[in-house]
């Protein structure tokens, strides 16, 4: 069976997801779509890869007519994102009766108001709609994602659960906690306010309120590094809590390795946030926004790990706090995590359950969505509110 998926470009996010495709067996073909080189920020992240050393890659704007015919003739095909001349392939292979995949985040990310739109839903009409009666899958790249498609009436009864598939190699430190033990905890990510860092300062005075032994490091580089600054500094926080500036990905995870609670903050505007598929496989017990797209797939509150509704900081506060209160907790919040990630939520899985889907369908038109994890039945699943985004668009957090 040949399998291939196109994209704007490979990244550290979508290699183990592939590799899990190319070691899926013998009767896999498997090859990757690359439409664009990676844009000069991207790279200066850290999130290229050595596309030219993967022979699967293939780059369609050098090589035009392979890509093409991986495009049209591929027993499957998953489509992220693509624009230009290769959308219009996209459109003949969707429109030809052969199975494919759209792989999308959210539709609406700033409000579900803006479906009203009639020259959004006509250009979703054309983009999505004309394929509800085609053998085209959605793999909703997020716990909204449904709800999104559900207000255009896009493939019913064939949204299925879909997500990133980052993967760690580090070596995970021991993570048990004694009375005496610093609370290492870690916050990564831009510092923009969609994922509002500042929460995890606020979550570091609480603590040290509560005379609280511990350690917080925030990782990453933004607009808002020296208000951070500055508020660390105004609160007596210099001595527990350290911006680490920018750092490679395998040192995000090292990092990861060595803490303990892991802090995810961001808002609905993020799609999904690989960071938390990252964290819960190193270890730590996460405390997250259940607003971002990952959050409701991989995180049961209370048993893998803590979440938080509305982007509400009293809320975060009283989780981290509580939790910061028992160690217990976070060593066997941190178990669950990694459990869950290796068990289910992890590329291996994804590959496996795909093909299984797959084959399903050749063999007899009829597949059936896994029974939990990636491939499973997306169910539609309320996003944030219009009155949620009118709070956020004007700071009355």
């Amino acid at each position: 069976m040949q399998i291939t998926f196109v994209s704007n470009y490979i990244n550290h996010h979508q290699l183990p997801f592939c590799r899990a495709m190319l070691e899926a067996g013998e009767d896999i073909d498997f090859h990757f779509v690359q439409t664009m080189p990676m844009e000069e920020k991207r790279v200066n992240m850290g999130w290229a890869v050595d596309e030219k050393a993967l022979d699967f890659v293939v780059r369609s704007y050098e090589e035009k007519e392979k890509a093409q015919r991986l495009i049209l003739d591929s027993d499957v095909v998953l489509f992220g994102w693509t624009e230009g001349e290769t959308e219009q392939i996209e459109k003949k292979r969707l429109s030809s009766g052969k199975l494919s995949f759209r792989v999308s985040e959210r539709l609406y990310r700033e409000g579900q108001w803006k479906f009203i739109s009639p020259k959004g839903l006509k250009s979703k009409y054309h983009q999505h709609f004309v394929y509800r009666d085609k053998p085209v899958y959605l793999l909703c790249t997020g716990a909204y994602v449904a709800s999104d498609f559900e207000l255009i009436k896009s493939y019913p009864g064939k949204r299925l659960k879909w997500g990133y598939f980052p993967s760690v190699s580090c070596r995970i430190e021991e993570k048990e906690l004694s009375d005496t033990d610093k609370i290492r905890i870690l916050w990564a990510g831009r510092l923009i306010n969609l994922k509002h860092p500042e929460y995890a300062i606020e979550a570091a005075k609480a603590l040290k309120e509560k005379g609280i032994n511990f350690t917080l490091d925030i990782i990453g580089d933004g607009p808002m590094k020296e208000e951070l600054e500055r508020s660390v500094k105004a609160l007596g926080l210099e001595d527990l809590v350290s911006l680490k500036g920018v750092m490679k990905p395998d040192k995000v995870h090292e990092a990861m390795a060595k803490s303990n609670v892991f802090l995810f903050t961001s808002n609905y505007l993020e799609g999904w946030g690989a960071v938390v598929n990252e964290a819960m496989q190193c270890g730590c017990a996460v405390v997250a926004s259940k607003e971002a797209g990952a959050v409701p797939y991989l995180i049961e509150d209370g048993v893998n790990g803590l979440t938080f509704e509305g982007g509400s900081l009293n809320e975060f506060k009283r989780k981290v706090t509580d939790l910061s209160c028992d160690r217990h907790r976070i060593v066997s919040l941190g178990i669950k995590a990694r459990v869950t990630i290796n068990n289910k939520w992890n590329a291996k899985n994804a590959a496996t359950e795909l093909i299984r889907f797959c084959k399903e369908y050749y063999r007899n038109g009829n597949p059936s969505p896994s029974e939990d994890g990636p491939m499973s039945r997306a169910e539609v699943i309320k996003a944030p509110g219009f009155l949620r985004t009118l709070k956020e668009k004007n700071h009355l957090e």
